[in-house]
């Protein structure tokens, strides 16, 4: 939230009049970007001369250049898809930063660098010095329409407008963002008048509280999201090491009733057919998993044909071992954990052994996903770019062994024919070819059953009457995207 604020980015993402999301330059450029790509890729950005940081600095393409090098060669970077295939920033003339890629390397969301997760830092506080250290406690910086005027943490976070800003400066005065502990902490705050808009988890809770009524209210609820949850499956540890027991799971599980309960409310009842996210659904097959529904008959039929056989307890068996395994996902979250006890039952009924073994969420992301210490797992993957491939979630390259951390691949899927479409994803120049592609990675994904698809995650905005504006959410930048342009009325 803090990043989108108070980062400068090259591309916004907004929702066009055909209802898709596509890259618009941001006000930090003069024009469009220009892209060569003969004989390697090249991109120009023309950066606009009336862009400075809130210290009246000038943004320059140094502050490229150093983003670049940060995020490229940096240490634990979460995800350096794309920087690492540029060769080289030309920060020669300071208001054209010149980006060449590698040479025979081509990167299809080009747009989305220097935007998503980071957007662009300043070069002249952070040259030289320890960028984390300088950043993990708050940062005064900033190129957005706000400033980091107060991190309290685990309780508030404090803006205030960037009187440096060269664009629509901010109509308020102050806005504080309240942490709270839970869901049900939220809409306390929000109908007590303590908050005036919240963006709450779908917890059940807040199901039931938006579905009872909430006078003076405005709400923006949607399906179209960059999140995506799923069963997550290890490709490389027992039972999901063999892809019959990954397809019967996929038999065994009724997704639509798990969605139903947890969604149905909202309007929300169909479940995600594909492991990406609806907002990028055009450049994939958003069907690719509809054809894994609950089938007893296909469960056994799957399992027996793979030499598993049903013991007296009504529990699949091989070789002396019980089809058993243990599910993990954030202790605590209730629309989680409430999914966990529909699958257990699901899974019994179809003759396997699931037990719970849920960790806290720092111990879940920070620990055991990262080296492979689970069987299986749900949870969410957000997306911060227009990218449809997930190279850096399926791709044999970013996964390492078990014990081993490395890579975004917790999965350990290492499919060669998956492998073979996502490169070309992130290459891909061309947006007919990235679709036939993006449809190839899908069928793939299916038919190997790497992991099942849940729900599209929906996204609630809440706020109070008094704010005025245009308020929505952005599916990817979040519901405080243009909060510059609000405003309040008494």
């Amino acid at each position: 939230m803090v990043t989108v604020q108070t980062m400068p980015r090259a591309f916004d993402i907004l929702k066009s009049s055909s209802g898709d999301y596509s890259y618009k330059h941001s006000i930090l450029l003069t024009d469009e970007p220009k892209l060569e790509t003969d004989p390697v890729q090249k991109v120009t950005y023309d950066i606009d001369p009336k862009a400075v940081w809130n210290d009246g600095t000038p943004i320059t393409s140094t502050d490229f250049k150093y983003t670049w090098d940060q995020i490229a060669n940096g240490a634990d970077v979460y995800d350096k898809t794309g920087y690492d295939l540029i060769a080289k920033v030309d920060d020669t003339d300071k208001a054209k930063a010149v980006v060449t890629f590698s040479e025979g390397k081509t990167y299809g969301d080009w747009k989305g660098l220097f935007t998503g997760n980071y957007g662009i830092f300043p070069s002249h506080l952070l040259q030289g010095k320890d960028r984390n250290a300088e950043m993990k406690d708050g940062y005064k910086f900033s190129g957005g329409p706000w400033v980091l005027d107060g991190w309290a943490k685990t309780d508030n976070v404090t803006l205030v407008p960037n009187p440096k800003y060269w664009g629509t400066k901010p109509n308020l005065d102050k806005v504080i963002f309240k942490v709270q502990a839970n869901t049900s902490a939220e809409f306390t705050a929000f109908t007590s008048n303590q908050v005036s808009a919240i963006y709450p988890q779908p917890q059940l809770d807040a199901v039931d509280k938006i579905n009872a009524g909430l006078p003076g209210t405005k709400k923006d609820i949607t399906a179209e999201t960059g999140n995506f949850e799923a069963l997550w499956l290890n490709n490389a540890v027992a039972p999901f090491d063999d892809v019959a027991v990954r397809k019967a799971v996929a038999y065994a599980v009724d997704r639509a009733a798990i969605v139903q309960r947890l969604f149905g409310p909202l309007g929300v009842k169909a479940p995600l057919n594909d492991l990406n996210a609806t907002v990028v659904s055009r450049f994939t097959d958003p069907q690719a998993f509809s054809k894994y529904k609950l089938d007893l008959g296909m469960v056994d039929k799957t399992l027996t044909g793979a030499g598993w056989a049903k013991g007296s307890d009504g529990i699949y068996a091989k070789d002396g071992k019980k089809l058993a395994f243990k599910v993990r996902t954030t202790a605590g979250n209730k629309r989680r954990e409430t999914t966990q006890q529909i699958l257990q039952t699901q899974f019994k009924a179809a003759g396997m052994e699931m037990t719970v073994d849920n960790l806290a969420a720092g111990d879940l992301f920070g620990k055991a996903l990262p080296v492979g210490d689970f069987q299986a797992a749900i949870y969410a993957q957000v997306l911060t770019t227009l990218s449809a491939s997930t190279c850096n979630l399926f791709c044999t390259k970013n996964s390492n062994d078990i014990g081993k951390k490395g890579g975004n691949n917790y999965t350990r899927t290492r499919i060669p024919a998956l492998d073979e479409q996502l490169l070309k994803m992130d290459g891909e120049l061309d947006e007919s070819a990235l679709k036939t592609q993006g449809k190839a990675a899908s069928k793939i994904a299916a038919d190997n059953l790497i992991s099942l698809p849940i729900d599209p995650l929906p996204s609630i905005f809440l706020w109070s009457n008094k704010i005025t504006g245009p308020l929505s959410d952005n599916a990817l930048l979040g519901p405080f995207w243009n909060m510059n342009l609000w405003g309040v009325t008494s």
